[in-house]
């Protein structure tokens, strides 16, 4: 989640920014959110903005929540009995089925980055949360030298914007969703920054 004062000088401030916030969304939707990350999360302010509308509302339910209760909510939405309520893979959005052409592709990109999966980690590496956490690598420059923009445009574009906008929606309204229902509005406002963002910059990222 932190990152070295050299890491962060590296970039620009904006970038700094959009890299907390990929890496906040890993953190939160990897595992269930302990004390430390829930007060880290009730600490945040938002502003007018949709963005920062849905992160004052993300704080103002993580002050009220408890790791056990973000735990069992967690299991609900992502694990359950068999499965959860939500399936956050890339190949699921974009296929309906897991372990598709997505994960192969995003496999490729990956070690031609040189992004690995963490020791000990078996689900498939194209859940969102290792998504966020590729993009906020590739802006801090966690593989290498930081990506140049149009590096991260194209990660963006093949991998996350043609789905994760879809699956944030669904989070915001999972029946079992209460602290994690504004975690999917600050991802959905989010990755429409990002396309937005990329559109403008260059080829866009639909």
């Amino acid at each position: 989640m932190s990152s070295g004062t050299a890491e962060l000088d590296a970039i620009a401030e904006e970038d700094a920014l959009r890299a907390e916030l990929y890496d906040l969304l890993a953190a939160l939707l990897a595992r269930p959110a302990d004390a430390e990350l829930i007060a880290r999360v009730a600490g945040l302010s938002g502003d007018a903005t949709p963005l920062g509308t849905a992160i004052g509302d993300l704080a103002r339910v993580a002050r009220a929540a408890s790791p056990g209760a973000v735990e069992r909510e967690f299991n609900r939405l992502f694990i359950g009995l068999g499965r959860g309520e939500l399936l956050p893979y890339a190949s699921f959005y974009m296929t309906g089925f897991l372990n598709e052409k997505p994960l192969a592709a995003l496999r490729r990109d990956m070690a031609r980055i040189g992004a690995a999966r963490a020791p000990g980690v078996w689900e498939p590496e194209d859940n969102v949360a290792s998504l966020c956490e590729i993009m906020g690598g590739l802006i801090r420059g966690r593989f290498g030298a930081p990506a140049s923009l149009a590096e991260q445009r194209e990660i963006f574009g093949r991998h996350i914007a043609p789905w994760a906008g879809h699956f944030f929606s669904d989070l915001e309204g999972a029946k079992n969703a209460e602290f994690y229902r504004p975690v999917g509005a600050v991802g959905r406002a989010f990755v429409e920054i990002e396309k937005q963002a990329f559109r403008m910059s260059g080829d866009g990222a639909d």
